[in-house]
């Protein structure tokens, strides 16, 4: 008997049944879709209606102003908002994919609203030749639209998100306005761009690309008529098209063939045609509804009333004003077990539950019937309680599923678990409040997590947290939306008692967004709300930075220092950087050792007069004259500083600067007489980069400038020198000898190493000559060594064997000997001179 009332809903399309349950009576009060213009979203989404302003209709009691108001599916209202837009006559509207409603009014403004009827800014302008022209038509799409121009003009927007209007190919309609337009999406067009296609008076079609126009005259052999309606499939592979004569074709967009064509019994164009799923296609005039299928008498259905046609996915939704209806195609699974007559195993299952209910022997006979064909019944009664928007006849046919399980002994268990979990969600959502009506498969095409941001954006937060709850899903993002609506819509509740509001639904989530909660709330304008959320971030990373754009500066400093996180640390520093007084600045960061060391680091590099003045302030003058010193250096390394460069000078004030701060403190009494001798010895070696007109002095140091005034000739100057600084006699002579060795003034070494005897003793003047390869020169010199081994070192270094061994013996060295015998080892006589002597040594010995 239940299969029979379940059935006799049905209707009959050549071999395929169809039903048009009732999803819900329409909650709504004087709402005429005859006066309106409506919107619809696809996916059971909300409904737009305004009044038409291109109507003239009677107001009953309503106001005169234009309202543009929101309903759930069932009519519920959710919002509304006056009509305030200029700009002419409402075109067309639509929801985008996002559930954005998309208004086009006649100077090609595009208007955007929210679910709340909230204005989303900013409009979108379809150019300035449809604000001159006009726009009369368009077709919206996906995240999409094209309109039409007065001067059959056609203009696109490809994707709202990217709003950038431009002009496809001109059509070449001339005067003649097109009697249909429809759209190819562009992820059905082979180039990625939007197709347009327009139905002409002279008949066939005009396709108009971005860069093309192509007459279809004729499809399949077949003269196209002038064609009066046009619709796309939902997967953009095949059109709808009604012609002149009353009749339905069907052909793929390639127009390569006519699929099927159906004579409508009617030249008046139906008022809207729509694809029900991929199976059929529904024609409405002001009275009927005609299915149409590619086989058979077309099914009609008679309303007194108006209706709005839905295409889905899987079928079409029908609006009337006191009703939505789902016209669909009968699942399969669904027919296999109500079908009238039906023996098929899930039906014979399904009956045997009946007779179990009723204590039935039946119940056993037909489980033995149908045990090889048990799982296979078990998954129909699944899959055809999934298709059920009937709450109670699902529970049926999963208790079915459930007795036949226990018989089963390979089928999988969780699959009835599965469609229990997918349908408690789609009856959830379900429910009038709520107002979604989805099917089964527009559930599993749209997904779980875009159906809870729909929740969301409808501001369903509990039953999108219940939802993402019991899916396992994260429930992070409802908690983020819940609270920022609930900051905002909180206006009168004080920061305290609000923190804890939400403080008690954020703690829900672990490793939640404290600082976008309070980035919000600072948006709008609770600062201190802002500050006490940051608070409870435990990440410093998200912490910090918004802590300084509230103005929490100190704090956001105390988080980065405690963070240890040098980049961190540097941000704030910056941050505060710009925004305080000098000393105020270097106040806030002498008591954080960490941000003040950074500070110096980078200021040692880039900053030198910032940090001479943080130094300054802080009394640390030291450190200012090392920074002083330091400056000196760089400028030396100025290519202008040479050839008695002017800028010697400010080098040395720089140099006296930093001597002057060094003598204030006790302890760098060593570094104030270094800088006190650097800037004195600059001085001179400038004064002799003058005189000399030569720049090799400069950065020497005071032996090497000693060095190079004797080579010079300038003994004045180096005795100078020596006087200025102290330099002591033995370092004298031995610049001198060197000195005058390297200019080979062997007449002046002579004369200097008489003067009085050397307190170096004889050695330097040796080793000057031989260096100098003037063995001569060096034997004025080797017979007044006073130690015979260095004499005899010195004649071996010479080649003068005979007289080195004569000094060897005097010194009775077997040591020296050996060393010789190598330093002369090329001087085969000399060897055996040398091992004689060694002998007689050791025989001594």
């Amino acid at each position: 008997m239940a299969n029979v009332s379940v059935a006799a809903e049905w209707q009959l399309l050549y071999n395929r049944y169809y039903r048009k349950p009732e999803l819900y009576p329409m909650r709504w009060k004087h709402i005429d879709l005859s006066r309106n213009k409506v919107a619809c979203a696809p996916f059971g989404g909300p409904i737009a209606v305004i009044r038409d302003d291109s109507k003239i209709v009677q107001l009953y009691a309503e106001s005169a102003l234009r309202k543009l108001r929101i309903f759930n599916s069932a009519g519920v209202q959710i919002s509304e908002t006056v009509w305030k837009h200029p700009g002419g006559r409402l075109i067309g509207m639509a929801w985008t994919d996002d559930q954005t409603l998309a208004c086009l009014v006649q100077d090609g403004t595009i208007f955007r609203y929210n679910i709340h009827a909230e204005l989303v800014e900013p409009s979108i302008s379809m150019g300035k030749e449809c604000f001159e022209q006009n726009v009369v038509d368009s077709v919206f799409w996906a995240n999409g639209v094209v309109c039409l121009t007065e001067s059959q003009r056609i203009f696109c927007v490809a994707d709202f998100k990217n709003p950038k209007p431009h002009e496809l190919a001109e059509p070449g309609l001339e005067d003649s306005a097109p009697l249909c337009m429809a759209v190819i999406e562009p992820q059905y067009v082979m180039s990625g761009n939007v197709e347009v296609l327009l139905g002409v008076t002279e008949g066939g079609l005009v396709v108009v690309e971005e860069d093309s126009v192509q007459r279809v005259e004729t499809v399949g052999g077949e003269v196209l008529g002038p064609l009066q309606k046009l619709a796309v499939s939902g997967d953009g592979k095949w059109l709808a098209a009604f012609t002149h004569d009353g009749q339905l074709l069907v052909m793929p967009t390639d127009f390569s063939e006519i699929k099927f064509a159906c004579n409508c019994e009617s030249a008046l164009p139906p008022e809207q045609l729509a694809w029900c799923g991929m199976d059929s296609v529904v024609l409405y005039w002001d009275d009927m509804l005609l299915m149409v299928g590619p086989i058979g008498e077309p099914v009609r259905y008679l309303y007194d009333e108006p209706v709005i046609l839905i295409p889905e996915c899987d079928g079409v939704r029908i609006l009337s004003n006191s009703s939505m209806e789902f016209l669909q195609r009968v699942p399969d699974s669904t027919v296999s077990i109500f079908k009238i007559g039906s023996t098929s195993p899930a039906a014979l299952l399904y009956d045997a539950l009946d007779h179990f209910d009723r204590r039935s022997a039946k119940a056993d006979e037909n489980l033995r019937l149908i045990r090889s064909s048990l799982p296979e019944a078990v998954e129909t009664c699944i899959d055809a309680a999934g298709h059920e928007f009937d709450v109670s006849r699902q529970r049926t046919l999963l208790r079915a599923a459930s007795y036949g399980q226990a018989f089963c002994s390979h089928f999988q268990r969780d699959r009835i678990q599965e469609m229990c979990k997918t349908l408690r969600v789609l009856n959830a959502v379900r429910s009038s409040e709520v107002g979604i009506p989805l099917s089964i498969k527009q559930y599993k095409l749209l997904t779980p997590s875009v159906l809870i941001a729909r929740l969301i954006n409808a501001h369903q937060h509990l039953l999108a947290l219940r939802i993402s709850e019991y899916l396992g899903l994260n429930q992070e993002v409802v908690i983020m939306h819940w609270s920022c609506s609930k900051i905002t819509a909180s206006l009168a509740i004080p920061d305290a008692t609000l923190l804890e509001i939400l403080l008690d639904k954020l703690r829900l989530c672990k490793g939640i967004s404290y600082a976008a909660v309070a980035a919000h709330a600072d948006k709008n304008g609770r600062r201190k709300l802002a500050a006490m959320l940051v608070e409870h971030e435990p990440r410093s990373s998200k912490q910090v930075p918004l802590l300084l754009s509230i103005g929490e500066e100190d704090t956001a400093l105390a988080k980065a220092t405690e963070s240890g996180d040098t980049d961190l640390v540097y941000l704030v520093l910056f941050h505060i950087w710009q925004k305080r007084p000098a000393l105020e600045f270097f106040g806030t960061i002498q008591a954080k050792p960490l941000a003040r060391d950074l500070f110096i680091t980078y200021s040692r590099c880039y900053k030198h007069e910032f940090l001479k003045d943080f130094f300054l302030s802080t009394g640390q003058l030291n450190e200012v004259a090392f920074l002083l010193w330091k400056e000196s250096w760089e400028l030396s390394k100025n290519p202008m500083a040479s050839k008695g460069s002017p800028l010697h000078g400010p080098r040395i004030k720089l140099i006296e600067k930093s001597q002057g701060l060094f003598s204030e403190t006790k302890e760098h009494n060593f570094e104030s007489k270094a800088a006190e001798e650097h800037a004195k010895l600059l001085r001179i070696q400038h004064e002799l980069e003058v005189s000399t007109k030569q720049a090799i002095f400069v950065d020497s140091s005071i032996s090497d400038t000693i060095r190079t005034c004797i080579v010079l000739g300038n003994h004045r100057a180096a005795m100078k020198v020596r006087t200025e600084f102290k330099v002591s006699e033995k370092r004298w002579y031995w610049l001198k000898v060197f000195a005058l060795a390297t200019i080979r003034d062997w007449d002046a070494l002579e004369k200097f190493s008489k003067e009085k005897r050397p307190p170096i003793g004889f050695r330097p003047f040796v080793e000057a000559c031989i260096d100098a390869d003037e063995k001569g020169e060096a034997l004025k010199y080797i017979p007044k060594l006073a130690d015979p081994r260095e004499r005899a070192e010195s004649y071996a270094r010479i080649g003068m064997a005979k007289e080195a061994a004569d000094a060897a013996s005097q010194a009775k060295d077997g040591e020296l000997l050996g060393r010789l015998k190598l330093t002369l080892s090329q001087n085969t006589s000399a060897s055996s001179l040398f091992d004689t002597l060694r002998s007689s040594f050791q025989g001594v010995s």
